[in-house]
């Protein structure tokens, strides 16, 4: 109930007016049973927007931070993710990724549609980082097709940091599913899973135009970041004591 709400009446028509978005390719998504959309992954209005024009129900699987922020705004934020019905990941080992799969083929079992980012995260630059092959074990463990989506200009509109989006348009584009059938039974197999997750990267970079980057986003990220921190160190040294 809400999660329709949330689509027609208060924020599909605002997302519509401030992104204008043009949508391409929306005839590949299947109009009944389960399917993953896989898309890359630019900015936190990301989470909406592509919810906002598929004619489906989507349900994505979302990181566990959004449902446990502190204070008012953590509330609000949790209380909105799961009312539209978004299912919390954490994302801290292994257990972890296997209880993400386990909740996303609960979805699909149920003959939905599920998104999935298979970076793992939000890209920092807005470069296309290496996929993660939980996407892979999903598609040929409840033997789906993988529908490839790319967000385009979204990073201009909401880059990290950046509170409120800028207004201006957006497209999202959507390619011709994918089929995994050839690799029936092989989920357990590492190096299908990476053949299978590399396909679908490299459809979702068709799609989208970005540069590629043969690494994890966390890794890049992480990487960044100390970098960062190293070179503020350099320019304001901590002064000794006493």
């Amino acid at each position: 109930m809400f999660y329709h709400l949330l689509k027609y009446v208060l924020l599909g028509p605002l997302l519509r007016l401030v992104f204008r978005p043009r949508i391409e390719g929306l005839d590949h998504v299947p109009a009944s049973g389960a399917a993953i959309i896989a898309g890359n992954h630019l900015s936190f209005s990301d989470h909406f927007l592509m919810p906002a024009v598929l004619r489906r129900r989507i349900t994505f699987l979302a990181k566990a931070e959004y449902f446990t922020g502190p204070g008012l705004k953590g509330r609000l934020t949790a209380a909105f993710f799961r009312s539209a019905g978004q299912i919390p990941v954490d994302r801290s080992g292994k257990e972890a990724g296997r209880a993400a799969i386990r909740e996303g083929l609960g979805v699909l079992g149920r003959d939905e549609l599920l998104g999935i980012y298979p970076e793992g995260t939000r890209s920092h630059d807005g470069q296309l980082y290496k996929g993660k092959v939980g996407v892979a074990v999903m598609a040929l463990t409840a033997g789906v097709p993988v529908v490839p989506c790319a967000m385009i200009g979204t990073f201009e509109a909401q880059p990290p940091g950046r509170r409120l989006p800028r207004v201006r348009p957006v497209a999202i584009r959507f390619g011709e599913p994918l089929d995994f059938s050839r690799y029936a039974g092989m989920e357990h197999e590492k190096t299908v899973l990476r053949a299978v997750t590399d396909e679908i990267m490299y459809a979702i970079l068709a799609l989208s135009g970005q540069e590629y980057v043969d690494r994890y986003a966390a890794e890049a990220k992480a990487e960044q970041e100390a970098e960062a921190r190293a070179v503020r160190g350099r320019r304001f040294p901590r002064m000794p004591l006493g």
